[in-house]
């Protein structure tokens, strides 16, 4: 079996974002960690995503995204709430792109869709980049499920719409993402 993806820490993420943030694709960039980190979404949906999954009918960038079952491992759809963070990097790539209604949102360098085995290398370099070890295209998906699982409860809600944000169609294989905390364990031992 192999190790999982790395979970970073706000600070590496934030180191990542800054790495992202360099040359002429930086725009582009900023959305694929986003989409990651803020979505959860794998390489292949990263790939995969269309203006139309995520535009409104006002041509705008709405508050929400479509994973198509095109595009989505076995077919499963499901519709995320867009993080405020990443709906205005989507709002502007998609106006640099000069307002597209449709086609890839992560074009390559030659104006194409992006294959998922490119946005696996793209990140692979980041990290590399970045100087963080044990990360790879997943690191941003485990660590958006991992904050999600701990913070859960203040929202009000339970690990099941973790689970449908990650798009499981097993509770099992959510929980298998979820990095522990020692600090929480031991407070919540001491509570106990």
């Amino acid at each position: 079996m192999s190790t999982p993806a790395k979970v970073l820490a706000p600070g590496e993420l934030r180191r990542v974002q800054q790495r992202a943030a360099r040359g002429r694709f930086a725009a582009r960039n900023n959305v694929m960690v986003l989409l990651s980190f803020k979505a959860g979404l794998r390489a292949c949906e990263i790939a995969g995503l269309d203006w139309t999954m995520v535009l409104g009918p006002s041509g705008r960038v709405g508050h929400s995204l479509m994973v198509g079952s095109g595009i989505a491992k076995n077919g499963r759809a499901r519709r995320l709430p867009l993080h405020e963070e990443l709906r205005a990097a989507l709002e502007l790539l998609n106006k640099l792109q000069g307002r597209p209604h449709a086609g890839p949102i992560v074009q390559s360098q030659r104006g194409g869709r992006m294959r998922a085995r490119s946005v696996v290398n793209w990140f692979k370099l980041l990290y590399d980049q970045a100087g963080l070890s044990g990360c790879s295209s997943h690191s941003g998906r485990r660590t958006f499920i991992t904050l999600s699982a701990r913070l859960i409860s203040r929202a009000g809600g339970s690990l099941r719409d973790v689970q449908e944000l990650a798009g499981h169609s097993d509770l099992s294989t959510t929980q298998r993402y979820i990095e522990g905390d020692r600090d929480a364990q031991r407070k919540l031992v001491a509570m106990l």
